[in-house]
């Protein structure tokens, strides 16, 4: 009977791989959920701030605070969200969160005032923590290990093909006579309902083991691995509680943060630059945004996929690299011009290169801070981890928005906010370069040859 029991075992496993790995609509799902939150709450609005300067009689620093509010929020939300996903699972998150999250959207082009836009702003914050970045890196890391650097890499790429196609999309409609931000906002609520809440309810799925598959789908070497949905499995990786005392993840938190002031200050900043300082037109303005979220689709799925076929930390360098070289460019450099040789880019050619090398960078970094987290310290209480991490970036990001926008204001130019950010990518860099991980199997491996749990 044993040799039939093990044919039976064998043609079932067979069965199961022959079916199309579910996995992939799990991340086809996780990728368009993000491209609408993301897109609505943080790639879009930013190209709505010189409206609300005219309408509601605001400054620089009062708009840019919307964007910032969300930030800060988010990040300091970040680790409580994280103990929920290891505590309940992603799905019932993410289900709260999306319904949140288009009940908030739809109020926008309701507001009246500033103060308005910052509640939903807040509110922003708090749905993003249910179904935004983190927990849709959680959930990919279940069912990629494998894949999973290019699979989270096409996940950020989500945000950046919003940036690249939203604003331009929304711009004309701001423009028209006819419509305006209200009915341009109006459009990106309407997506949110008909596109991200029905995949959040029908599409996304926890794990494997509810659909009788493995991560990757692929079924392991014994047969008796069968996944079982009713049966608790403790995944591999560092504990949360050790995680905290490594030097590996202080220093990438760090860098993250220095790179998130960078990305977050150009991306709340640049339209407002363009349509008022240079003149150009609302348009124009938004293709400029919409440049550096096309090139950071490229950065973001590239390196993703580039990071499973060599060192991940090489990787990270480099695209921090690019990012630094990218922000430069927001400088005109003319020697001989006095003491200090430098003033704002104005040259739509250097605006275009700019915008191509900082999106590559923005994109392959941002890529790079999610899966040397999962690199590092593997899925056993990886929420929590990144949870961590979030909100040490998000604090530099808010940094970013509120610290540049108030500069604006007070010195009536971006070259001061401009500089910062060129010597803040700098800093990322050198931060980054410090961060020398060792595999979190390696380190389970030595812990357990200690006979003691790490």
């Amino acid at each position: 009977m044993r040799p039939s029991a093990e044919s039976s075992s064998l043609v079932a496993n067979t069965g199961r791989e022959s079916r199309l790995f579910y996995g992939w609509y799990i991340a086809l799902a996780a990728v368009t959920i993000y491209f609408m939150t993301n897109g609505a709450t943080i790639s879009v609005p930013p190209v709505f701030y010189p409206k609300f300067i005219e309408e509601f009689q605001a400054t620089e620093a009062a708009v840019s605070l919307c964007g910032a509010i969300t930030m800060l929020l988010a990040g300091l939300l970040a680790p409580f969200g994280g103990a929920l996903i290891d505590r309940f699972g992603v799905r019932r998150l993410m289900r709260s969160g999306i319904l949140l999250l288009a009940a908030s959207v739809t109020a926008y082009p309701l507001v009246t005032a500033v103060w308005q836009l910052y509640i939903l702003h807040a509110l922003f914050a708090v749905g993003l923590i249910l179904c935004g970045l983190l927990i849709n890196v959680v959930l990919l890391s279940n069912w990629f290990v494998v894949r999973r650097g290019a699979v989270i890499g096409l996940l950020v790429a989500g945000s950046s093909l919003a940036g690249a196609t939203l604003p331009n999309v929304v711009a004309p409609i701001i423009a028209h006579p006819d419509f305006g931000w209200r009915w341009g906002y109006g459009v990106i609520a309407a997506l949110v309902w008909l596109v991200a809440v029905p995949l959040t309810f029908f599409v996304i799925k926890e794990h494997p083991r509810e659909v009788g598959q493995y991560p990757d789908g692929k079924a392991p070497a014994t047969p008796n691995e069968m996944p079982n949905p009713g049966v608790s499995h403790v995944l591999p990786g560092v504990p949360f509680r050790q995680a905290v005392r490594t030097g590996v993840l202080w220093f990438l938190a760090l860098g993250s943060a220095f790179i998130w002031f960078a990305i977050l200050a150009v991306q709340n900043q640049l339209v407002i630059y363009l349509k008022q300082d240079l003149g150009l037109s609302q348009e124009l303005s938004a293709f400029y945004l919409s440049l550096i979220f096309m090139f950071s689709i490229a950065g973001k799925f590239g390196f993703g996929y580039l990071s499973d076929r060599m060192s991940k930390r090489t990787v990270m360098i480099f695209t921090t690299g690019l990012l630094f070289i990218g922000s430069l460019l927001l400088l005109d450099f003319r020697p001989g011009a006095g003491s200090l040789p430098l003033s704002l880019v104005s040259s739509q050619r250097q605006l275009g290169a700019f915008a191509v090398l900082f999106g590559l960078g923005y994109g392959g970094t941002f890529s790079m801070i999610q899966l040397m987290v999962a690199e590092c310290f593997g899925p056993r209480e990886l929420g929590r981890i990144l949870g961590i991490v979030t909100l040490i970036d998000t604090l530099g990001a808010f940094a970013g928005i509120t610290i540049t926008g108030y500069l604006r204001t007070t010195t009536g130019s971006y070259f001061t906010p401009f500089l910062m950010v060129v010597l803040v990518s700098l800093l990322g860099l050198i931060n980054v370069w410090f961060v020398r991980p060792l595999p979190y199997a390696q380190r389970v491996v030595v812990a357990d040859a200690g006979g003691s749990e790490p």
